[in-house]
């Protein structure tokens, strides 16, 4: 298992090395909420073990919140796996061209962020912890898609019964 603090830094770096330009905030911790629910959709078992919480634009986690400047994590940070890479780099495709406020509008459908919020006004942070089994139930309703491939995770049986 990773720790979130190493995939927002191969986060970052990747990002940068496909755009060209430096993540803001808002758009790592969205890319790491939905590196998670990715992984619990693909391995059935969660990236890191670290928490986000509920806050008014979307899942935030504290750590990563402290640590980041536009230089990169400002914490010491380890490689991560092979495996993890292939993930993330696949959602860094999927929601890396879209606008911040677009992924922020998208982690708002998510059951994990409205439970979250349940008996928050509109514009408060919020400390509730975003549970690792609500992430479960929102990465049962996607359908990963794998870049390299070109074709949908579920679609890979299907091509090996053929070849």
């Amino acid at each position: 298992m990773e720790k979130i603090i190493n995939v927002a830094q191969y986060i970052f770096n990747e990002y940068k090395r496909v755009t060209g330009e430096i993540i803001d905030e808002m758009k790592l911790q969205k890319l790491l909420y939905f590196s998670q629910r990715e992984t619990i959709a693909i391995l059935n078992e969660p990236l890191f073990n670290e928490t986000f919480e509920g806050w008014k634009y979307g899942p935030v986690s504290r750590e990563v919140r402290t640590s980041y400047t536009t230089d990169g994590i400002n914490y010491e940070t380890e490689d991560i796996k092979s495996e993890s890479k292939y993930i993330i780099n696949n959602v860094i495709q999927e929601y890396g061209a879209l606008a911040s406020w677009k992924l922020s509008a998208l982690t708002h459908k998510e059951t994990s962020w409205i439970n979250s919020r349940k008996g928050l006004k509109k514009e408060e942070n919020g400390r509730i912890k975003i549970q690792t089994e609500d992430i479960r139930e929102d990465a049962k309703k996607v359908r990963p898609y794998d870049y390299m491939w070109d074709m949908y995770y579920d679609e890979f049986d299907d091509y090996e019964a053929v070849v």
